[in-house]
């Protein structure tokens, strides 16, 4: 299968001051730009096959300054989980609310207040990035990298999907702002290649090329198709 890159775009506004963006059209701070154009020269040099984002407008600026040669392709499924009427209030005030603790704890039982529940927040981010991974590979093969720029809590539900552990466990997983995660999703199982990668070479994920077998010739009438000859086990 292709290889998944998940990009968390960089410091915002919000990030910096303390406070619960959610859905909110905030924009990255100069940190955050920084991040983006950094992230960006690690990134350019693959060969995506495709790139998807979040439409939020610090995703998109974190694409813009990173991959300004790519056309992003939005989708719903990776926007940010809706915090309801939490959103855009400082973390400090929310730590006092009792859901608090829900959220840290048991996140799969959270529902936040005229919002969305930390759970369906996880599963539709799970089945938007195998929908697109599936589509990525029987477009362009399994030797394929594409690239889906998300956010924090929404990269960390896909991960713990990928190392199949409880959602309630994902508060453990650590997602950076502009940091690069990668899975490899198989028939089998998924593998966790980079997690909460910030620095340093991209360009081992990019997986070899495989090289093609000739194929054998045909068997005439008189072989038998049976028996483990390399004609007749196919």
């Amino acid at each position: 299968m292709a290889t998944l890159l998940l990009l968390r775009h960089g410091r915002t506004t919000a990030n910096a001051d303390g406070g619960l963006a959610g859905r909110q059209p905030v924009d990255l701070d100069e940190t955050g730009q920084a991040q983006a154009t950094a992230v960006g020269e690690r990134l350019r040099a693959l060969p995506l096959a495709a790139v998807v984002s979040s439409p939020l407008v610090r995703c998109r600026r974190t694409l813009e300054l990173a991959l300004p040669q790519a056309s992003p392709v939005p989708d719903d499924g990776l926007i940010e989980c809706g915090y309801g009427t939490w959103e855009g209030q400082p973390l400090k005030k929310l730590a006092k609310e009792p859901l608090w603790p829900v959220v840290q704890q048991h996140p799969s039982a959270a529902v936040f207040p005229e919002g969305e529940s930390m759970a369906q927040m996880a599963a539709r981010a799970v089945a938007t990035v195998r929908a697109w991974d599936a589509r990525v590979t029987a477009e362009h093969g399994p030797e394929a990298v594409w690239l889906a720029c998300s956010h924090g809590d929404v990269i960390k539900a896909i991960v713990a999907d990928a190392l199949g552990v409880h959602l309630d466990l994902f508060q453990r997983i650590v997602v950076d702002p502009a940091s690069v995660t990668a899975i490899r999703y198989t028939p089998l199982r998924p593998f966790l290649l980079r997690l909460n990668d910030v620095g340093g070479d991209l360009a081992g994920l990019v997986p070899p090329q495989r090289k093609r077998r000739r194929r054998a010739s045909r068997p005439t009438d008189s072989d038998a198709a049976v028996g483990g000859g390399a004609g007749g086990a196919r």
